[in-house]
Parts: structure tokens; sequence; C-alpha cells
């Protein structure tokens, strides 16, 4: 049996264009700082004198590459990585990024962030055109589409652009050539995040702002939606604003800011410790309770939990102990320890606990299943009331942009009431933050959100900046 999170993402990217041949080791230190976007599957891809050598495999970073396997890849100058979470396509060594694809006069490889809506479409007019596939992950199509299209554009950055903007969908790409180009890519609505680091050595693209201060490069900026950048010979150009076929009014994705991302990062010019601080601010304003102490769920709760306690004056304490050296995968032979498997990763601290009146914050309610465990532990372990309160608004609606949320029968916020749902956990009360509540404390954020997830319509609305004390 395969314990998850809640909720997925699919993958991350990083790479570097560097002016010395220590772009593996670089890369894989990235992806170690980006982990937490997918651990089913990494890969690493490195340019070396004019051709591109791939190690990838089903694991976290550290198993995939050894030692011994990191030093069977060439150093070389320019490298991309990625992270997979499957979110399209089985979780096999095909289905794992980057994808290499060679085309007539050259080779690339590519490291995707999203889900691309129109993928099966492009693969089946692709294969009309004798195209052959072995994987079935929609960055596979994106790979073999962008290499058609430089072969029949004659030009690797027309071809490039090309087939972006062919696509539907979510797609932040990071793509590195045999020619030493690094090209970095942002869909039109800017779904995903994308943003670009230098130091002294050169440019890295990632997926998250963490993974360049964890690989000592400077902030420069987020790439923009439908944005194309090239990054080749120490220098960094804009082709400019290249997509234009954006999906309606949607916007970024607005749950980078509630769990995705890793609290240290910052995504289009808001940080994300500070919006979760200010969803616990928001759900004390919106949801107040009488209680002795305040705890989040690690580790996203952890920090609306704290905006929640500075707002409401309720004393915030540590609820549980994590166990943070589990692997991905554990197998229960009996139920009942399948129904227990969630206190292997959380334990609560009943010294603390014990007799109080408890507001739980976590960032989210999927099927109820976890929740419904948590607040039996806590009960279990001497708590006299469990107050939860959720820092994101009820799931309704399945995502087609990157986001593993289950079918809509099976969102409780689908099939109960409020209270039925609080009832269902075990909690005392419950209060979810609303949507109006939620844009606010992602105020300031330099894109519209897509809100779909929670309301069935992409969000066009920015959300307007407010100072929180």
């Amino acid at each position: 049996m395969k314990i998850t999170r809640k909720l997925n993402e699919e993958c991350a990217v990083f790479a570097v264009s560097l002016s010395i041949d220590e772009a593996a080791g670089l890369t894989y230190n990235g992806l170690l700082s980006l982990q937490h976007r997918g651990q089913e599957g990494v890969g690493i891809a490195v340019v070396n004198d004019g051709h591109i050598f791939c190690h990838k495999d089903i694991g976290l970073v550290s198993e995939v590459f050894s030692t011994a396997e990191l030093e069977k890849l060439p150093k070389g100058k320019i490298a991309v990585g990625h992270t997979r979470y499957s979110t399209t396509g089985v979780n096999k060594r095909e289905n794992v990024g980057p994808f290499v694809t060679d085309y007539l006069t050259g080779r690339i490889a590519v490291a995707h962030n999203g889900n691309v809506t129109n993928a099966l479409e492009i693969r089946e007019d692709l294969k009309r055109q004798g195209l052959r596939f072995g994987a079935t992950s929609d960055s596979e199509v994106i790979s073999s589409l962008m290499a058609y299209c430089m072969m029949k554009e004659k030009n690797p950055l027309s071809g490039i652009i090309k087939a972006a903007d062919m696509l539907r969908g979510a797609f932040s790409l990071a793509i590195v050539c045999n020619d030493d180009k690094l090209i970095a890519i942002r869909d039109p609505n800017g779904f995903r995040p994308l943003c670009i680091g230098q130091n002294e050595l050169g440019f890295a693209v990632v997926s998250e702002s963490c993974a360049l201060d964890a690989c000592d490069f400077k902030f420069v900026r987020d790439v923009l939606p439908g944005e194309v950048v090239v990054i080749e010979n120490g220098e960094i150009k804009s082709e400019g604003i290249k997509l234009n076929n954006r999906e309606d009014d949607r916007g970024l994705c607005i749950f980078e800011y509630v769990y995705f991302a890793r609290p240290d990062s910052v995504i289009d010019g808001l940080s994300v410790y500070l919006t979760r601080r200010n969803m616990g601010l928001i759900l004390a304003e919106e949801h107040p309770v009488g209680a002795d102490l305040v705890c989040g769920v690690p580790d996203s709760g952890l920090d609306a939990a704290v905006g929640y306690s500075a707002k409401s004056g309720i004393p915030l304490a540590a609820g549980f102990v994590k166990n943070r050296y589990i692997g991905r995968s554990f197998i229960y032979p009996t139920q009942t320890q399948r129904d227990n498997a969630v206190k292997l990763k959380l334990n609560p601290l009943a010294a603390g606990i014990r007799g109080k009146k408890i507001v739980l914050v976590d960032d989210s309610i999927v099927r109820g299943t976890t929740s419904e465990k948590i607040v039996r532990s806590l009960k279990n372990s001497g708590a006299k009331e469990v107050h939860m309160r959720v820092s994101s608004p009820p799931f309704r609606h399945t995502c087609h942009y990157g986001t593993d949320i289950d079918n809509e029968e099976n969102l409780i916020a689908n099939k109960m009431s409020l209270d039925e749902i609080g009832a269902k956990i075990g909690a005392d009360s419950l209060g979810y933050i609303s949507i109006e509540g939620l844009k606010r404390a992602c105020g300031g954020c330099a894109l519209a959100f897509c809100t779909a997830c929670f309301t069935g319509n992409g969000e066009s609305e920015r959300a307007k900046k407010d100072v929180f004390e």
C-alpha cells in the first residue's frame, strides 16, 4: 500500500548554464531542494561536446543518483533535471523526465512541470507523421513535438516557439539543446512557477526560488506568462511574450501558496511563508473559537497555525512529532495497520495536548479520511476538544492542469454539508477559509489566480494587496 500526502502536483524542473564543468552536480543539489514537488522519479540530462547524456529512474533523488551513478554522467556546463509526480502516465522509468529526443540535425532534452490538456491529440497527429512513442507522459509529447517542429522550421528556436504555441494547459519548461542553448518557457497563463537565478558561474532556471538559494544563485526574476527566455554563451535574452494561447482567464494555481511550494520560496513576487501566515490570520477572523492551544499539521499547516495564533491570541504549540525518516512506500499486511498508517508519520505529542481544547490547522480536506485519523489521534491522546480550521476552501472540482485531485464524486465537500463533514472527521467544529479570504491572503501576487478546483471557474481577478500586521 502506498501512503501519499493528500494532494500531489506534477514535477519540478532545475536547469543550469555555467562557465565551468559542474552542471551535473549542481543540478543534483537543486533537485534535492525541489524533491517536495515530486517523489516518484528523477532524471538529469547533461550537454557535453555536442552530445546529451541522460540518466533517470524511479525513486528519490538520492536513490536514483548514488555517487557512482552521478559520476557516470559527464559534468558538463549545461544540464537539466526533473523530479516527477505522475498525473498523466503510469509511474515507470520511461515516463520520468527529462525527455531526450533526436531530430534530423540535433538533440534536445525537455523537463516539464504541469499538465498539457491537448497532449493526446498532438500525440495522435505526430504518430500519423511517423513518430513513435515509448512512454505515456505528456512530457514526451512536448519533447517530440518540439523536435519535429525544429526539423520542419529549420531553425531550432523558431521550432521550439512554434511547438510551444500549439500546447494547451499548464507547462513550465526547461529545454537544453546540444548546441549549448538553455531555453525557459512558461505557459501564457502562468499556471506553474518558473524563475531565473544568476551567480558568477552562470544562470539557473528553476521551479522555485528555494532551489536558487540552496545552490547559491541570486534570484533575478520570474519568467513571465507566455515568455520565451534563451540563455547562451553566458548571456540571457528574452524573446518576449511569444505565446498567447491563454486558457480562459485563468492564472497561477493558488494552491502553490497553500500547499505545493516550500515556505522559503517566493513566487511571482510573493512570499509563500507570508501568504500561509496570512491564511491563518484570516481563518482566525472568519472562524474564531475559544481554545487553549493552536496546533498545525506538519508541514504546510504550520505556517497558517502561526497566523491563527497571532490573530487569536491563543498560544501556539507543537501538536505532533513528525517522523522525517520514512520513505515513500509502506506495506501493511492487515487492515488495522493500514488504518493506523498515518501515525507512522505523525504522532500526537500527548504530554502537550492532554486535557486541552485544540485548534487544529491544516491546508486542505480532500476525502476526509486523513483528517479523520488525525483528529481521532489527538482525541485518543487526551485532547478535550479539536476544532479543525482549513487554510483552503472546500475542494469541489478536479483539476486539468497538474494537480492530482480525486474524482468529484469522491470529494467530501460534494457529498456532505459543513456540519456533516465536521461530524465525519470527529471535529468539535470545522471552518474553511473563504475564497475571498484566500485571495486576500495572497494579495500582492503579480498574477491573477486559478481557483477552479474550488469554484469550477478560472479567476481573472487579482487579489488586492493587503498589509497584515
